[in-house]
């Protein structure tokens, strides 16, 4: 099957296409930047646009499912191309594919569509979405996007959206990697001596990647399944990496609600070091932990993440030995 993937040379499109090519796809794989020339049979690399409908159309042109994985992640309360990218970008994939003719499109979308914070601590595809206009604009956007990509479905797409939530786990070659694998890096280094409390769900990048296929065969038409995995505390998974790693874990955990009385304080020096660590979003998620509960995507779909023990296992492997899970990058540039 002639399939296309955009943002296939991020994180989640890096663990997308390996699953895709195992299973005898054609591949086109689109991002802004393609990799370094290389060769990988069944899998052809070009330039693409998400923000310009005739870059989309050509290079969408032939592939029976899209899969539209990109986004810009940010933790700031206010980000122009965050907004644009995540909402405008959706929209524009989503009606070139209907141009095109593709069979189906499959969106990954974010557990931060819904609004995490009137859950009620407990969140499935019924709980209320990211409205409020005084959330962080990664959440607004990423409900603005699902708009924008209804829109297109009732002028006759056939979609289907997925909902990850905290993504984590091998294989990840971002520079520099996602702020959960850099954090547990740190820990399997035994760098990490506290840590902040809270917890939130985690879900592994590959069952993620696993998720999204399995909605492109199974899913139905405008339906959002939640892909999760375990709820766990910050301060447990980077005992787990540390443990992995044969190194201490933090002693003790540091309330979050603490940290974020001081955020007045900490953000703007935070900024200074162009980080987003400490700041509303990051903080609230960790204080609100709402309980995700993926059992649609389990009866409908066949989802079934892994434990979380054996993705920490797996991703400090990866950090001591990046090539020792996957072949040597052999993917080819048009």
């Amino acid at each position: 099957m002639k399939v296309a993937v955009t943002g296939a040379a991020g994180y989640l499109g890096t663990n997308l296409l390996r699953l895709l090519v195992a299973r005898g796809h054609e591949v086109t794989a689109i991002d802004r930047v393609v990799p370094q020339a290389a060769t990988e049979p069944n899998v052809t690399w070009v330039s693409g646009n998400v923000l310009d409908q005739a870059s989309m159309r050509e290079t969408l042109a032939g592939a029976e499912i899209v899969y539209h994985l990109v986004a810009v992640i940010t933790l700031a309360e206010k980000n122009d191309l965050a907004w644009k990218v995540n909402t405008e970008g959706v929209r524009v994939v989503a009606e070139a594919a209907l141009e095109v003719g593709a069979r189906r499109m499959v969106h990954a979308s974010s557990i931060h569509a819904f609004n995490q914070y009137r859950c009620g601590g407990r969140i499935d595809e019924t709980a209320p979405r990211s409205t409020d206009t005084t959330l962080p604009v990664y959440d607004r956007s990423k409900w603005a996007g699902e708009i924008a990509l209804r829109a297109v479905i009732d002028k006759g797409l056939d979609a289907v959206l997925c909902n990850p939530t905290g993504v984590f786990g091998p294989l990840d070659y971002s520079k520099p990697l996602s702020r959960i694998n850099r954090t547990l890096k740190d820990a399997a280094n035994g760098r990490i001596p506290a840590m902040i409390g809270g917890g939130f769900d985690l879900v592994d990048v590959r069952d993620v990647a696993e998720g999204l296929i399995l909605a492109g065969e199974h899913g139905r038409t405008g339906e959002n399944y939640l892909l999760g995995g375990e709820m766990i505390s910050m301060l447990d998974l980077c005992r787990l990496a540390a443990g992995h790693g044969g190194k201490r874990g933090p002693k003790f955990a540091i309330s979050p609600k603490l940290v974020a009385g001081a955020i007045p304080v900490l953000a703007p020096i935070g900024k200074l070091f162009n980080s987003d660590i400490v700041s509303k979003a990051a903080l609230g998620a960790l204080i609100s932990a709402p309980l995700v509960d993926h059992a649609k995507a389990e009866s409908e779909l066949g989802y079934c993440p892994r434990p979380t023990d054996d993705t920490v296992r797996d991703l400090v492997a990866f950090f001591a030995d990046p090539t020792a899970m996957t072949p040597p990058d052999t993917r080819q540039i048009a």
